[in-house]
């Protein structure tokens, strides 16, 4: 069946899309930027990045951080970062949704051949 993925532009410069949302989700669901970077297949680096990214897109932490230490470190989603987690799903499963009959129909027309 084919597929919908849907990516926000917010400014010239600046988007977010199913992968940015999906290290959010992680974040949350393992309380650490490294063990998300780990479950996603990607650097530390390159997720710190993309959480630095969203924090100065949205002029707000999506993320806050907490460094390391004898009483450990950690990630959290703010609540804008819940919020804006939220957000997409919801615009996602809505464009799904308006989609579904077109996506279908293309699936016809494939298996038609």
């Amino acid at each position: 069946m084919p597929s919908l993925s849907l990516r926000i532009n917010l400014d010239p410069e600046g988007r977010i899309g199913p992968g940015k949302i999906a290290l959010l989700e992680e974040i949350s669901a393992s309380g650490s930027i490294s063990a998300a970077a780990r479950a996603m297949d990607m650097s530390y680096k390159r997720a710190w990045d993309l959480v630095d990214d969203l924090n100065r897109l949205f002029g707000k932490p999506l993320v806050s951080a907490r460094t390391g230490g004898k009483s450990g470190g950690g990630a959290a989603l703010t609540p804008l970062g819940l919020s804006v987690v939220t957000r997409f799903r919801a615009i996602e499963n809505a464009a799904v949704a308006a989609a579904s009959h077109q996506l279908k129909a293309l699936q016809a027309e494939i298996e038609a051949g």
